[in-house]
C-alpha cells in the first residue's frame, strides 16, 4: 500500500477533489429518502405547498449528487491514469537497468505482463480507491443509521439481512480471491507460449509442430478461459442471492408495517424510504464484495510490481570513490592509478587482467567459470576457443559487465572495473553478441545505438569496416531502409554484419566480439580481420569463436574446457603443448580441406 501512496501522492490535489466529490454524492444520496418521507407526509395530509418545496430540495439534491458523481469520475480516472503511467515508467526503467540475471529469473514474458496486465489491475484499483472506498462506508453506514432511525421498531430486519448477506458472500468472495490470483499466473503462460512460439516460428514449422504448438496454447486458453467462466458463474449467482435476500426483507418489513398503519399512519410515509436505505444498503454490501476482490486483484498486481521495482541494480549500489578506490589501491600494494578520468581516450592505455576470475549463474550448483586469468596489453587480440558450453560466451558476458563475477577481478589499466560506473564503463567497450539483435527501425536508428550523434559518414565507414556496404548500397533508400520486426527481413550474415558495424562505430576501446562472425563467408571474415588489425590497432579485442581460423593471428589464445583454462598461448605455442587445441584444429583442418 506504501507503493501506491508513493505514486498517488503528486496527484494529492485531484485525489482529495475526487474524494470530496465522492462523499458529497454518498451524503446526497443519504438525504433523499428524508425528502422523500416529508413529501409523502405532505401528501397524506394534503399539503401542496409542502410537497412544492422539498420537491424543489429533492430535485437539488439530485442534481447535486449528480455533479458530485462525474467530478468524481473525472478527478479519479485522471488520478487513476496518471498513476498507472508513472508506474508503468517507473518499472519499465528499472527492468532496462536489471542484469542478464534478474531478467532471466523473471523471463520476458512475465515481464511484460507486469507492465502491461498488472499495472492495468492498479489503475482499476485507484480507481476503486478514489470512488468507492470512501463512498461505500459512508452510504451503508449512514443507511443502517437512518433506516433504524425511520423505523426503530424494524432494527431486527435490518441487521438480519445484514447478517444474511455477508454470510453468503464471504464463501463467495473467498472462491473468486484465488481464482483472481490463478489468472495472473495463466496470463503469464498464456503470453510466455504466444512469445515462444512466434520467436521460434521457423523450428515450428520447420518440425511440423504447429499441431502441438496450437494444443499447448489451446489448452492453457482453455483453462484460463474455466478460471474466468467459474469467476462469471459466481458473480451471476450472487447477484440473485443478494436480490433474494433484499426483497425477503423488504417483504418481512410491509408485513410488520401493515398491522400499524391503521394505528399510526405516520408510519406509511416512513416505508417508502426505510425500503429506500434497505436498498442502500444492499447496493453497499455488494459493493464492499466487488471492491474487494477488485483490490485483492489489485493488491496481487501490486506486490508483483512491487517486487521488480525492490530488485537492487548495479545503479542502486553506490559507486566506489577515487579516494576509497586509492585507499584500497594503496593496502593492496597496486599500483593503480584510479585518480584517472576514465571518460578520456587514455582509458585502457595500459592493459586489460583478468585473475582468479569465477562465475556461476544463480542456483546453480558448479560454477560455469573458475580461476580463469589472463593478462592483456592494450591494443592486443585475446582468442577464446572451446568446445561448446566451455564457459566462452560467459566469459564474454562478464567481461561486458553483464555479468557480476562471483569471485576474482577484472582491472583496467589496475582498476577493478567494479570502481567504475556502470555507464563510464560501457562508454568505451561493444560487444556483438553471438545472436545479433536488430531493432525495428531504419539501419541508421540500430547502427546509431552505439553512438547516438554518429553522423553518416561515420556509419559508412563501421557499415564498410563490417563489410555490409555492399548489401546497402542495394537499397533505394540506403542508410533509410527500414529493418523489419525480429529484423525477419535480413539474413543472418547481413545481421551479424550490421551489429558488427553498431559495435565499431563508436571506435570502443575494448571490443568484445562473441562468435559474431560466423555467418560469414570466409573471404569477408578475413576482410574483417584485416580491417580490424589495420584501422583498429588501438582497440583490445576480444574474439571468442567456435573456428581457430578466427583467431590464429590473436597475439593470445585461451582454450577453455569446462569453464577452465586449458590452454593458453599463441597459436604455434598452442598446437605444441595443449592436446585439446591439437584435437580441434585437426578436426577442422580436416573439414576445411574437405571443403576445399
Amino acid at each position: 500500500m506504501s507503493l501506491l501512496i508513493t505514486y498517488i501522492k503528486p496527484y494529492w490535489k485531484k485525489a482529495t477533489l475526487a474524494a470530496l466529490s465522492v462523499v458529497t454524492m454518498a451524503l446526497a444520496s443519504l438525504l433523499q429518502p428524508q425528502f422523500l418521507s416529508k413529501i409523502m407526509e405532505a401528501i397524506i395530509k394534503d399539503d401542496s405547498d409542502v410537497v412544492l418545496s422539498n420537491g424543489i430540495f429533492l430535485l437539488g439534491l439530485a442534481l447535486l449528487g449528480m455533479v458530485a458523481g462525474i467530478s468524481g469520475t473525472y478527478f479519479s480516472s485522471r488520478v487513476s491514469q496518471a498513476v498507472a503511467a508513472d508506474i508503468r515508467a517507473a518499472e519499465y526503467e528499472k527492468i532496462q537497468a536489471f542484469s542478464l540475471e534478474q531478467v532471466q529469473s523473471y523471463t520476458s514474458a512475465n515481464l511484460v505482463v507486469r507492465l502491461t496486465n498488472d499495472v492495468n489491475q492498479v489503475q482499476q484499483l485507484v480507481m476503486q480507491v478514489l470512488q468507492m472506498v470512501l463512498r461505500v462506508p459512508i452510504l451503508l453506514i449512514g443507511a443502517i443509521v437512518l433506516s433504524i432511525w425511520t423505523i426503530p421498531s424494524l432494527w431486527w430486519v435490518v441487521l438480519l439481512m445484514i447478517v444474511l448477506i455477508i454470510a453468503s458472500s464471504g464463501r463467495i468472495f473467498s472462491i473468486m480471491g484465488k481464482s483472481f490470483q490463478k489468472i495472473q499466473s495463466l496470463i503469464d503462460q498464456n503470453n510466455t507460449l504466444a512469445q515462444e512460439n512466434l520467436a521460434g516460428v521457423r523450428v515450428v514449422k520447420s518440425f511440423n509442430q504447429e499441431a502441438a504448438e496450437e494444443k499447448g496454447f489451446s489448452d492453457n486458453t482453455q483453462e484460463l478461459t474455466d478460471v474466468n467462466q467459474k469467476i462469471g458463474y459466481l458473480f451471476n449467482l450472487m447477484f440473485p442471492i443478494f436480490m433474494l435476500i433484499s426483497y425477503a426483507a423488504i417483504m418481512l418489513a410491509l408485513l410488520m408495517i401493515s398491522g400499524t398503519v391503521v394505528k399510526n399512519p405516520d408510519q406509511l410515509a416512513k416505508i417508502t424510504p426505510f425500503i429506500t436505505y434497505l436498498n442502500q444498503i444492499l447496493f453497499g454490501l455488494m459493493m464492499m464484495g466487488m471492491i474487494s476482490t477488485i483490490t485483492s486483484r489489485g493488491f496481487v498486481s501490486l506486490k508483483r510490481i512491487g517486487a521488480v521495482l525492490a530488485e537492487k541494480t548495479e545503479e542502486d549500489a553506490p559507486v566506489q570513490s577515487d579516494q576509497a578506490a586509492a585507499s584500497e589501491a594503496v593496502h593492496q600494494g597496486t599500483n593503480a592509478d584510479v585518480s584517472k578520468d576514465v571518460a578520456s581516450g587514455d582509458f585502457l592505455a595500459q592493459g586489460l587482467s583478468v585473475s582468479g576470475l569465477d562465475f556461476a549463474y544463480a542456483d546453480a550448483d558448479e560454477n560455469t567459470l573458475t580461476d580463469i586469468s589472463f593478462d592483456l596489453a592494450a591494443g592486443q587480440t585475446l582468442g577464446v576457443v572451446g568446445s561448446t558450453g566451455s564457459g566462452k560466451s560467459t566469459l564474454a558476458l562478464v567481461l561486458a559487465r553483464l555479468y557480476q563475477a562471483t569471485r576474482g577481478q577484472v582491472s583496467v589499466d589496475g582498476q577493478d572495473i567494479n570502481n567504475l560506473g556502470k555507464d563510464d564503463w560501457r562508454q568505451h567497450v561493444s560487444i556483438v553478441m553471438q545472436k545479433p539483435v536488430l531493432f525495428s527501425g531504419t539501419i541508421r536508428k540500430n547502427i546509431q545505438m552505439g553512438k547516438a550523434d554518429a553522423s553518416d559518414a561515420e556509419i559508412m565507414d563501421a557499415v564498410t569496416a563490417a563489410q555490409a556496404a555492399d548489401f546497402v548500397s542495394q537499397y533505394d533508400d540506403g542508410l533509410d531502409h527500414e529493418i523489419s520486426e525480429r529484423s525477419a527481413n535480413l539474413s543472418g550474415g547481413q545481421k551479424q554484419r550490421l551489429s558488427l558495424a553498431r559495435a565499431l562505430v563508436k571506435k570502443p576501446r575494448l571490443l568484445i566480439l562473441d562468435d559474431s562472425t560466423s555467418a560469414l563467408d570466409a573471404r569477408s571474415e578475413k576482410r574483417v580481420q584485416d580491417i580490424l588489425e589495420a584501422d583498429y590497432g588501438q582497440t583490445t579485442k576480444v574474439i571468442i569463436a567456435e573456428k581457430i581460423a578466427s583467431i590464429i593471428h590473436a597475439d593470445q589464445i585461451l582454450v577453455l574446457d569446462e569453464g577452465r583454462v586449458v590452454g593458453q598461448g599463441t597459436h604455434q605455442e598452442l598446437l605444441t603443448n595443449s592436446a585439446l587445441y591439437q584435437e580441434i584444429f585437426e578436426s577442422q583442418k580436416g573439414k576445411e580441406a574437405k571443403h576445399d
